[in-house]
């Protein structure tokens, strides 16, 4: 379905106020997600950021626009502290491993995909890694250089931040002060290259011992974390664009400092709407690993945490964190869990109800509830734009799965309502738990799933017969028997089956 287009209305991180959303060129929207550093299994923090924007893409799509999604993968010049020093930490996960770097690289970014999949994230647009747009990070670093907004110490290149900031305004996103900064913290001693501490790394000098390192005009080394973005956001989406989002903790100095490199080199701000998600609570508490309150996706799934009484599946725990708006913190407790298991099994029964529903010959028309079912159909549009207000979607939904509950117990006929309003209503609550929300029939996918396998098995056995390997097709035949599948040779090698 694709629905009339809607104003959305956007918290722009940048300015802190609701705005109404306006796009560079009509029908297109340009969005940048950071990606995982991929050294590490994700966790659910990660996934409520992916989850966001999966939703907010999702909805731009709805609405009819045609969304160039751009969701990078870091894997390289991501250091230990995040700023300027210490090993990488894919380099150093590589060397405790005896691995090859990009061995780690493509295990985890193999994972991140397995949990996304896991949780129905749509893939984006565009996945561009750091480490496949080196030249692109090293002609940026160049042109930043001949600007005057960066220098060169031994082989390492610092954008200069006080020089920045005399022309533009370096903290305009995170709202810090630039003397602030200045005063704060460690000061520089005789070991560092940098002028101020604030200055951060463009391309860092690799040492002798460093795996991951390209050859550039300042000699070998590995770009700076925060370039990464602005090389491959300006490549895939040009030197303005729609909407750059990411975690709050990448709001500084992540974004500050993409916010700052790409002006210097454009002399424009590089993003219109900036969107932050918030951070994920257990009972109250900051998600970590030091307190041993951080979930893996597969101990929700599997209930495996200490921390859990049971396990829940991945709709579940997608509706679970649907529930709260993507700005507001989101706590995690047992009886949140358990609460949104029973909301999403009510709605998606719902959802297989109004799927077989048909329209019946209008008789006397209700009115009323032709007025109400219209208004709810409208109601979910008119809180999806308004700032991608899942919670109070997912609020309307509730009351459309009691109006669908009506007609099937026959408390309400959709005879009552004309066929223009009924096929409205069925379509929104289609489309926006399924293609907005991303919220499929989990007994229908596992039915599916249930099938297909049969049917895999079923072809095996059926090569088994005429390779005349008996024994394998006995055994085929004989488990899917202990499973409650019973199989039923036909004529012309034909196969059927039941359930029991």
């Amino acid at each position: 379905m694709q629905a009339k287009k809607h104003p959305i209305f956007i918290t722009n991180s940048l300015t802190g106020k609701k705005e109404l959303f306006k796009p560079l060129v009509d029908d297109y929207v340009g969005m940048y997600v950071c990606g995982p550093t991929v050294y590490s299994d994700v966790h659910l923090g990660n996934v409520r950021t992916f989850l966001t924007f999966d939703v907010i893409s999702r909805y731009f799509r709805y609405l009819g626009y045609k969304v160039r999604y751009v969701r990078n993968i870091t894997d390289v010049g991501h250091l230990e502290n995040d700023a300027d020093e210490g090993e990488d930490k894919i380099a150093k996960k590589a060397r405790l491993q005896q691995l090859e770097p990009m061995e780690i690289v493509q295990k985890y970014t193999v994972g991140f995909h397995e949990v996304l999949n896991q949780f129905n994230i749509l893939s984006p647009s565009i996945e561009p890694t750091a480490s496949g747009h080196i030249v692109e990070q090293i002609n940026l670093t160049k042109t930043l250089l001949e600007k005057g907004f960066a220098y060169e110490v031994n082989g390492s290149v610092y954008f200069d931040v006080k020089k920045y900031n005399g022309l533009h305004d370096y903290g305009i996103l995170s709202k810090r002060n630039i003397e602030d900064l200045m005063d704060s913290g460690r000061a520089l001693d005789s070991q560092d290259e940098k002028r101020e501490k604030i200055d951060f790394a463009l391309w860092k000098k690799a040492s002798p011992s460093h795996i991951m390192r390209w050859p550039s005009l300042w000699g070998d080394g590995f770009p700076g974390w925060h370039l990464e973005c602005t090389a491959m956001s300006t490549k895939y989406l040009g030197e303005t664009f729609d909407i750059h989002g990411g975690g709050m903790d990448l709001k500084f100095p992540h974004h500050e400092c993409e916010i700052a490199q790409a002006t210097a080199l454009t002399g424009k701000p590089p993003v219109n709407y900036w969107i932050h998600s918030n951070m994920l609570t257990v009972d109250g508490q900051k998600m970590s690993k030091s307190l041993g309150n951080s979930f893996l996706p597969h101990e929700l799934f599997t209930g495996t945490h200490k921390l859990l009484d049971k396990g829940y599946s991945p709709m579940t725990v997608r509706f679970f964190m649907l529930q709260s708006n993507y700005s507001s913190t989101l706590d995690f407790s047992n009886e949140a869990l358990q609460a949104a298991e029973k909301g999403f099994k009510r709605i998606s029964s719902a959802l297989a109800v109004i799927k077989k529903l048909k329209y019946e010959t209008a008789s006397s028309l209700n009115h009323e509830l032709d007025s109400d079912l219209n208004r709810l159909s409208s109601d979910c549009l008119t809180n999806m734009s308004d700032d991608f207000n899942t919670a109070k979607t997912l609020a309307v939904l509730f009351e459309m799965s009691s109006r669908i509950n009506d007609f099937k117990s026959g408390i309400k006929r959709v005879s009552e309502v004309t066929r223009d309003t009924f096929e409205n209503f069925k379509a929104s609550y289609v489309g926006f738990m399924e293609e907005v929300l991303g919220l499929t029939d989990e007994v229908e996918n596992n039915n599916k799933l249930l099938v297909g396998t049969i049917n895999v098995l079923i072809a095996l056995r059926k090569r088994a017969r005429e390779d005349k390997n008996f024994p394998l097709s006995d055994k085929i035949r004989d488990d899917l028997k202990a499973l409650g599948v019973q199989l039923m040779d036909g004529k012309d090698g034909e196969m059927n089956y039941s359930i029991d």
